[in-house]
């Protein structure tokens, strides 16, 4: 496609359609978002993720600095991906309620702190997503624990 097509056809789509930031139902069952991306019958492509998720690990991280910085930032690379992915799946809000976690995690304490992750009603919902974070937390190191059998091992 030629740049001129691309530009007229973007500035007409985007008069036409609008911007819609949040899934928006049109006729029948179909979403759309963005500029009238129909969700249902077109989806995302693997790149869409990818950009989404980055984007959305960026604002994880933006939210720890924000909230539990001097926590956050004496963690090493590992640790830090632990708490990215916790924020991640349960929101900034359910990871600050930990707080007895987030003490041991404070004060280095960090086999402490991966049992009362293991102890939580968090890790009962999430199983096995629960003990390799726990893992990560307790080793900091996230090549020593491999999933295999539908069980962890230390490699």
């Amino acid at each position: 496609m030629n740049r001129n097509l691309l530009t007229a056809s973007k500035e007409l789509l985007v008069r036409h359609e609008g911007l819609h930031l949040r899934p928006r139902p049109i006729s029948g069952n179909d979403l759309i978002i963005g500029f009238g991306r129909n969700l249902t019958t077109s989806g995302i492509s693997l790149s869409e993720a990818n950009i989404l998720l980055i984007n959305d690990i960026c604002s994880c991280e933006k939210q720890l600095l924000s909230h539990i910085p001097d926590i956050y930032n004496s963690l090493n690379d590992t640790r830090k991906s632990v708490l990215i992915n916790i924020c991640f799946s349960r929101g900034i809000n359910d990871l600050l309620a930990q707080a007895q976690t987030l003490a041991f995690i404070k004060s280095a304490d960090f086999e402490r702190a991966a049992n009362c992750m293991l102890a939580s009603r968090w890790a009962k919902q999430t199983g096995r997503r629960a003990i390799e974070l726990s893992e990560l937390m307790r080793h900091g190191k996230s090549s020593i624990i491999e999933y295999s059998n539908n069980s962890y091992k230390r490699s």
